[in-house]
């Protein structure tokens, strides 16, 4: 489908200086008046909003510089995954510059579960602990943080998670707040702070900046914390625009010559020290090896590695993440094969929310396996397994629907559950697994329409429009992930001069294409082979097939969707398009 805005692009073009291709691209992002278009395309540190701005971080500042003066016992509670990690390192380096008697504590997956809970608050006040600061995790905590008060400890929540309400019998909502004597979350009803959608990471940094503010310190001592917010921004898959895209686009900078011993020490792991880190490499290699930590063993060696004090202890535990970010791949790609396996045989594919059992799959896996089954199959899937008490699981959910407001519908079945329209986690017993999935797909209002996959394009562009000039001008976009996805052109009837299978897995589809002037142009193809050649078959027949693999005269022609691309090759330039998609 073509994303189509009625604005005057020439207009556009014309007033600010730039291409219409760029400002069609930015119009489809719903970035159209000419402030933030400006703010896009020139993110800098200048751009970031007042940290004051935000709801009680003034008065949390005023908490935290009190109990610092007075050699008060402060504890930070963070969470299991890479925001939170990232989110607990940036508040205990930055409260120990600031000189204050901090610790740190990050729940269990398995045996704590999410966030803040008795046993850590009653843990904290054995220990003398006079404050508790939690980050990524805390504004649901409304039980927990009462007990906190009662055993008078101080509380602060720092968070970015959607506020919890309660519902009466028709339907209207009261939103809830704790007892916390400062609760930082920019999503609060009474917060004017302009931009919404920070990680948790993000609201940390917020805070310390106003922190160091008060305290007298230089800029320079928050903005070098910014590498760190790059990698949650990216790891916990909040919209690139905005201020997270002055964090991301300024953190791959300082990222590059990282001066953090643990970060130098897994970029040289995963085989990226030589290369541009970009937003891939973030959330796709160093992400998932922290993350592995809290999956698979705990979270603590994930911050651990970020507070390395020596290259050796930094190479040992990046050896480690390493290695159990493997062993979660591993995992992972059994338990989609076996949940692909039970959608397949079970008469599954009938039904509109897939609510899949696999009792032997790792729970910490529980949310990746379904991310990728509701890839696969474009419908909401909520995969369960065997925890500690009952069943637990993960849900991931496509556009049309939202996840959070179904099972919302369904609490009578369910034991726990929270999260928000694309994504949640539940517990439930094991009795009550069949009567979910029905319900579930009982109620939906889900139609087949809705569970067809659709590609948005931005532009229909012919091949000979690609140029070395629209690379660069595309460029200037980056770094692209949620919210600001690759933008995407697609032509019609392109005619395919040869196809070549490369890579060591012959996992990647070399095309040349010839455009309508009869040039030749690479295109490249990192999708399922096997299924391309099937379908030229099919298609073609298995003659035609055999004429583009041998590059003589064929009739195949496709339509194909594409970013283009500059191709750098031992230190020759040329164009290429990269084929997203192909009909």
């Amino acid at each position: 489908m073509v994303r189509s805005t009625k604005v005057d692009f020439k207009k556009i073009s014309k007033d600010l200086g730039i291409s219409q291709v760029l400002c069609r691209i930015l119009v489809n992002r719903g970035v159209k008046n000419y402030e933030d278009i400006q703010r896009f395309l020139y993110p800098n540190l200048e751009t970031l909003y007042d940290p004051k701005d935000m709801k009680d971080i003034e008065k949390a500042v005023q908490i935290v510089t009190n109990k610092i003066l007075h050699n008060k016992k402060i504890q930070i509670i963070g969470d299991y995954d890479v925001d939170g990690i990232i989110s607990t390192y940036i508040l205990y380096i930055s409260l120990l510059e600031c000189g204050a008697d901090v610790s740190y504590e990050i729940p269990d997956r398995v045996n704590d579960g999410y966030g803040i809970n008795k046993k850590i608050i009653e843990n904290a006040k054995n220990m003398g602990v006079d404050t508790i600061i939690t980050c990524d995790n805390g504004i649901s905590a409304l039980a927990q943080i009462a007990y906190a008060k009662e055993l008078g400890l101080t509380v602060i929540v720092t968070d970015h998670h959607d506020i919890p309400f309660e519902c009466d019998d028709e339907g209207n909502r009261t939103f809830l707040a704790s007892q916390a004597d400062a609760i930082i979350n920019p999503k609060q009803i009474e917060c004017s702070y302009p931009f919404k959608s920070l990680c948790g990471a993000g609201v940390a940094f917020k805070f310390i900046e106003a922190l160091f503010d008060v305290m007298g310190m230089a800029k320079q001592q928050v903005h070098k914390l910014m590498e760190f917010v790059a990698i949650a921004t990216v790891c916990d898959v909040v919209d690139l625009v905005d201020e997270n895209r002055v964090f991301v686009k300024s953190g791959l900078e300082i990222l590059q010559k990282s001066q953090n011993i643990g970060l130098r020490a897994l970029i040289n792991e995963t085989a990226l020290g030589k290369k541009k880190l970009t937003v891939y490499a973030l959330g796709f290699v160093i992400g998932p090896c922290l993350n592995a930590s809290g999956r698979l063993d705990t979270a603590k060696k994930g911050l651990e590695l970020l507070l390395a004090d020596s290259e050796e202890k930094a190479q040992l535990l990046a050896k480690e993440l390493y290695k159990l970010n493997e062993e979660r791949k591993h995992m992972t790609l059994n338990g989609v094969e076996s949940a692909i396996e039970t959608v397949e045989n079970m008469n599954y594919k009938k039904d509109k929310v897939f609510v899949i059992y696999q009792p032997e799959i790792h729970e910490s896996i529980a949310g990746i396996i379904a991310g990728r089954i509701k890839d696969k199959y474009n419908v909401p899937t909520i995969l369960l397994t065997n925890a500690e008490e009952g069943v637990k699981g993960s849900g991931r959910s496509i556009d049309k629907y939202n996840m959070f407001e179904e099972l919302l519908q369904c609490k009578d079945l369910l034991t726990k559950f929270g999260g928000h329209p694309m994504a949640a986690g539940l517990s439930l017993e094991a009795a009550n697994i069949e009567a979910l999935r029905e319900k579930l797909n009982k109620q939906t209002l889900l139609t087949e329409d809705d569970l067809i996959q659709k590609i948005y394009i931005d532009i229909p562009l012919p091949l000979e429009y690609v140029s070395f000039d629209l690379v660069e001008d595309l460029q200037r976009l980056e770094p692209f992930g949620k919210g600001n996805s690759k933008p995407l052109f697609a032509v019609k009837n392109v005619s395919v001069k040869k196809a070549m299978v490369l890579g060591a897995k012959n996992h990647v589809l070399k095309l040349i294409l010839m455009d309508q002037r009869g040039k030749p142009i690479e295109g490249i193809y990192f999708g399922d082979i096997e299924g391309f050649k099937i379908d030229m078959i099919n298609k073609f027949g298995a003659e035609e097939l055999e004429k583009i693999l041998q590059g003589v005269s064929n009739n195949v022609k496709l339509d194909i969707i594409f970013t283009p691309a500059i191709n750098e090759y031992m230190g020759n330039r040329s164009l290429q398009i990269q084929i997203q998609n192909y009909r």
